[in-house]
Parts: structure tokens; C-alpha cells; sequence
């Protein structure tokens, strides 16, 4: 897997593997007959987890987004208040941590991110019970928790994260779904629901990895901006972050990722001709809301880039072919649309890299493991 097999760049092969490693971090914990999810390497008693009342899910950078699409599943399922916090700064202030009553959960690709370690640290000398979410075996993040979810991405080369993000999400989904059951917030049937829509997702990344081609087209015609901006709604806003900051990451163009809502209480005075919009456009009950976001930048004369898995004539409308783009992925349930989201996002970054001749594998001053602080 250390090996780019016919690929230009080990990040382009990674996105490409997503798929697999969504289909590997399922593998064997999913069952529907009955509707469970087996978390083997967890070893937390379920009598400990049912006394949680709180969850905090700590975390840096790409892990920090998956985070919050967890904050948006666990608060969905297990009914728990979630806290989001980076693991830069949970430390530095004194954190409220009930012993027995708090769980805290990190995320860390490599499970020695020192700032993500010394949260953890601070989380367990006050007592609360710990869960690393890791794609490294004996890492020391897996170690020092009271129990770990592995996911199983396998080895990634490049410094951007993207088969490693997807694998969080699912760990993340399975967690949820793991906690509903042992602490009965979740029908049978419900739970049914989530696990087959979970045993699909590989096909569903698989349709959306169809459009490479159009995200290279349209990275074609706009990777000689320096400024773009992202928006989402949701648990779909933390994927236009993380789309942001892929391009931030091996682009070195300047991208800022908002909640649409927040578009016009400052983000709005940035756009013009020269700041393309990119827009994650589902199906569901905020899209009336996101279609009158693309109204307000269209009229401020912001280009769209719309990512969507609706088919209704509204987004024909909203989309002039002279100037905007729209890239079309698969329909999914609304939980796991963040993760058929990221796809094009990922391959619009990476595209939009090669034209301008970076490094898309090695981008500079960037390391895949910070472990210092």
C-alpha cells in the first residue's frame, strides 16, 4: 500500500481507496440480524458507559472536523450533550470533568499528536472515562485510553488526510450507534435503518468517486483564484471546514469553511467576482435556505460551486454553466451525506493543486504527524 500503483500522487491513490477503507473500519462490527455493532477492542464494562451523562470529543485539524459531524451523530443517537474542543486548547484552561459521568473521546490519525495526547492526559487525571478513535495500532493514544476504536485505512502516504477523515466518520457512526444500544436510545428497527445505510456507504463513495472528472474540469477553470469560500448547513458545515482546509492545506490558496447562516454576519463582504463560492447543496430541509444563500453571493457576483445530491429544476436555475459549476453525487441517508460530500471536495483540492504545481504529497511546512507542540 506504501506504493502509488499507477496513480500520480499518493493522495490522489488514497482518495481513490476510500471505499476499501470505509468497507475495512466496518468489517466485521455490523450486524442486522440483530441490529448491533460489535466494538471488540473497546473493553469499557457497558454498565460504566451507561452512566454517562456528557460526552467531550477532543481532537486537531482534519480530526477536528470529524468531530463535530460526531457532535451532530452522537447527540443524534445517544441523546448525550457533546462538547467539540481542539486538543490544543483543552488544556490550558481548567475543564470541567464529573468523574464517572464524563466521557471523552479522541481522535487522532496517528495516536501521537502531542497536543491531542496531553488532552487526553488532562481528561484522565480528572477522572473521566476515555475512547481514542485511531488508525494506528499500539500508538501511544490507543495505550493511555480506557479503550480505543480502531479504524482501518491502512497506511496514509500523504500529509493531507482523506481515506483516514472518511474512516474517523465511520468509527465515529459505529461508536454512536454502539452507545444507543448499550444505552437504549435507539429502537431496533431504527438502528436496522442505520446499519444498512452504513453497509452501503463503500458503494455510495464509489459513485461519487465519478466525479473526478468534472471536479478536474472545474479545477481547470478556477485555480487561479486565491481566495474561495465554503458553506454548509448542519452536519454538512463541518465538511465545507474541512473542504476549506484541504485547499488551504496543498493549494496554499487562502479558503474559509462557514456555516451558510453565518454568510451574512461577516463572510458576505467578501465576495465578489473574484471569490468563487462552494456550496454543499443536499437534499432536506435546509436546502430552501442554502439556495437563498447562492442567490445573495450570485447577486454579489460570486461564482458558484455547488456539490448536490438533489435533482430538483431549482438547482438548474440557480446555476448559470458561463459562470458557476455544479458536481452531482449520489443521494444518501442525511447521516452519512457528510462523507459522500467530502469526495469531490477532496478531488476539487487535489486538482486544483496540480494545475498550480504543488507538492501535492509533501506540502510545505506541513508534517502528517505533529508531534511536537
Amino acid at each position: 500500500m506504501a506504493e502509488k500503483a499507477g496513480y500520480k500522487h499518493f493522495m490522489l491513490k488514497e482518495i481513490f481507496e476510500q471505499p476499501w477503507a470505509a468497507q475495512e473500519t466496518l468489517l466485521g462490527r455490523a450486524s442486522l440480524e440483530p441490529a448491533q455493532v460489535f466494538l471488540g477492542e473497546l473493553e469499557i464494562p457497558e454498565t460504566r458507559l451507561r452512566a454517562i451523562e456528557r460526552i467531550v470529543i477532543l481532537a486537531c485539524g482534519t480530526s477536528w472536523h470529524a468531530a463535530l459531524v460526531g457532535k451532530f451523530l452522537m447527540e443524534q443517537l445517544v441523546g448525550v450533550p457533546v462538547e467539540i474542543d481542539y486538543g490544543s486548547e483543552y488544556r490550558y484552561r481548567d475543564p470541567i470533568v464529573t468523574p464517572t459521568t464524563t466521557l471523552v473521546v479522541v481522535i487522532t490519525q496517528s495516536g501521537e499528536t502531542a497536543d491531542t495526547l496531553a488532552a487526553l492526559r488532562e481528561a484522565r487525571n480528572k477522572g473521566a472515562t476515555s475512547i481514542a478513535i485511531c488508525n494506528v495500532v499500539g500508538s501511544m493514544a490507543t495505550r493511555e485510553a480506557d479503550g480505543t476504536v480502531y479504524t482501518h485505512a491502512g497506511p496514509e502516504i500523504g500529509v493531507a488526510a482523506t481515506k483516514t477523515f472518511t474512516a474517523q466518520l465511520v468509527a465515529l457512526h459505529l461508536l454512536a450507534l454502539y452507545l444507543a444500544h448499550v444505552r437504549h436510545t435507539l429502537a431496533p428497527d431504527a438502528a436496522r435503518e442505520h446499519l444498512e445505510g452504513l453497509n452501503h456507504l463503500p458503494r455510495l463513495i464509489r459513485q461519487a468517486l465519478k466525479c473526478d472528472t468534472a471536479t478536474q474540469q472545474i479545477a481547470r477553470r478556477f485555480y487561479g483564484h486565491r481566495n474561495f469560500l465554503y458553506l454548509g448547513r448542519g452536519i454538512n458545515y463541518p465538511i465545507a471546514l474541512e473542504g476549506a482546509l484541504k485547499l488551504k492545506e496543498i493549494s496554499y490558496i487562502h479558503a474559509e469553511g462557514y456555516p451558510a447562516g453565518e454568510m451574512k454576519h461577516g463572510p458576505i463582504a467578501l465576495i465578489d467576482e473574484q471569490m468563487p463560492v462552494v456550496a454543499l447543496l443536499p437534499s432536506g430541509q435546509a436546502f430552501e435556505k442554502m439556495a437563498s444563500n447562492l442567490q445573495q453571493a450570485k447577486a454579489r457576483g460570486g461564482a458558484i460551486i455547488a456539490v448536490t445530491n438533489d435533482t430538483r429544476e431549482d438547482i438548474a436555475q440557480l446555476i448559470d454553466p458561463a459562470r458557476d459549476a455544479l458536481i452531482t453525487i449520489p443521494s444518501s441517508p442525511p447521516l452519512l451525506t457528510p462523507i459522500v460530500m467530502v469526495i469531490p471536495l477532496q478531488l476539487l483540492a487535489y486538482h486544483i493543486a496540480v494545475r498550480r504545481g504543488c507538492d501535492v504529497d509533501q506540502p510545505r511546512n506541513l508534517a502528517k504527524s505533529v508531534t511536537v507542540e
